[in-house]
């Protein structure tokens, strides 16, 4: 029973480690060998053993060498056993290490740090904004989640792609989503705004699900379902089209010969709106202490939405209500 049990064992073991055992039990029975063949010349069991692993991996430092026929036959029966079993482990590792770069570069391993950021969705946006932190935050590590791509190569962009659907638990949990600082869940441009607008507020109660305390940044196409990705659990949306809009009218109502667009797109070019709940902390403050906090986190406050209504540079003592959502600028 013992013995079927241990043979069980073995074999549910990985390839290299069956095939590591199999090499130290191998180079250690030709070391035993050796030493009762020629105990002068192998004076101890571990010269024996040493002189296998060296023989059978075709080193060959010459220090101990068989001299009898007996001994040398034990050395011919090694090289032809030994040597073939040795190359077979150091290919199998070399398959290996090529294939864990394969499985990487298509998706396929889970990510193990913390303190990341994941961002779900490949498109233009996406890339600018990739290399915009890796330019700036090299050190930052960057865990990106699409279904739509077949791979990434690390050396073109150092992130770790997960390929797969960001609704699904299994798909969330190899990006570790619970050990995630922030995440940006990307519209898919390809679909219908509000078909869009759906899964993004999907894959944010899934990940809200996964992680009560990580940020979410969602961008959410149609004004009608800003409530909704609040409710499932966004801290910020990013609605592109409030943004494009906005330039579009100064660029049509401008008069000027000058080209407006193309200069408030240079200055942001790296912004977006931003719609925001408003903080339990900032509860019936007043319009300039919520502008002088955000403005210490990198956004610019410039009004708020209230019963659906836009309110755009209110007085500074105007006071916040609780189910206020604010309008600011941000990075993008």
């Amino acid at each position: 029973m013992t013995v079927k049990l241990l043979k069980n064992l073995y074999f549910r073991l990985p390839i290299l480690i069956k095939l590591l055992t199999s090499v130290l039990i191998l180079m250690t029975a030709f070391g035993i060998l050796i030493h009762y063949v020629e105990p002068i010349q192998f004076p101890t069991i571990f010269d024996g053993i040493w002189w296998a692993f060296v023989t059978a991996a075709t080193v060959g430092y010459g220090d101990y060498v068989p001299l009898t026929t007996t001994g040398r036959i034990v050395a011919i029966a090694l090289i032809l056993s030994g040597g073939g079993i040795i190359a077979f482990y150091i290919s199998t590792i070399s398959a290996a290490t090529i294939q864990r770069e394969q499985n990487l570069e298509q998706g396929k391993i889970p990510y193990r740090g913390i303190n990341h950021f994941i961002i779900i969705g490949w498109n233009e946006r996406t890339r600018q904004l990739i290399e915009h932190y890796i330019e700036k935050f090299p050190a930052l590590q960057i865990v990106l989640i699409d279904r739509t791509l077949d791979r990434v190569s690390y050396n073109e962009y150092p992130i770790h792609f997960i390929k797969g659907d960001a609704t699904e638990d299994d798909i969330l949990s190899m990006a570790n989503i619970r050990m995630a600082q922030k995440v940006l869940i990307t519209g898919d441009t390809s679909k219908l705004e509000k078909l869009a607008d759906t899964w993004t507020i999907l894959a944010t109660l899934a990940i809200r699900g996964n992680n009560q305390d990580v940020f979410i940044v969602a961008e959410i196409f149609t004004k009608i379902q800003i409530e909704n990705a609040i409710r499932a659990g966004a801290n910020t949306i990013i609605r592109p089209n409030d943004f494009l809009s906005t330039l579009f009218f100064h660029e049509l109502s401008h008069m000027r010969t000058a080209t407006p667009f193309e200069d408030i797109l240079h200055i942001l070019k790296q912004k977006q709106f931003s719609h925001m709940k408003l903080p339990a902390e900032l509860e019936n403050s007043t319009f300039k202490d919520a502008s002088l906090l955000l403005m210490s986190q990198g956004q610019l406050l410039l009004g708020y939405v209230r019963d659906g209504e836009y309110v755009i540079h209110p007085k500074k003592n105007q006071h916040l209500k609780p189910d206020d959502i604010l309008l600011s600028l941000i990075d993008w």
